[in-house]
């Protein structure tokens, strides 16, 4: 399946691969930490600032730029005042494993050995979504 917000592999700078063309639509650091809090169960956006711990203005720029690459979808929950929800599209869904291949290799490769936090049961995103 073919995404409409794919990105021609040839309009990329450098080497012309998939991972390239990814890393253009949710390689900034903040747009997965902006998956990984949706996908936990932050869907308004108070949640998901403070989830992330960005400032406000970036989490909207991320957020923008997520539903513009078809990833989450915003949808109002209150009219007065207007309040938005965000969810994750099919195209976040297919995220989830890559936020468990980042989980493992962060525990394995990004923690200090000595960190009090290292051994704290963090769960698979996909044994979440799962259980959703």
């Amino acid at each position: 399946m073919t995404s409409a917000h794919a990105l021609p592999l040839a309009d990329l700078p450098g080497r012309p691969c998939p991972i390239a063309a990814a890393l253009e639509l949710v390689g900034e650091r903040w747009a997965l930490l902006v998956v990984r809090e949706i996908a936990l169960g932050a869907t308004h956006f108070t949640d998901i600032v403070r989830g992330t711990g960005a400032p406000r203005d970036r989490i909207a720029a991320r957020l923008r730029a997520l539903e513009q690459a078809g990833v989450v979808v915003r949808a109002q929950y209150q009219y007065a005042p207007p309040r938005y929800e965000y969810r994750l599209t099919e195209s976040g869904e297919a995220l989830i494993p890559v936020l468990d291949a980042l989980l493992e290799w962060g525990k394995v490769h990004a923690v200090s050995l000595d960190d009090p936090d290292r051994q704290r049961n963090y769960p698979s995103m996909t044994t979440l979504k799962d259980k959703r």
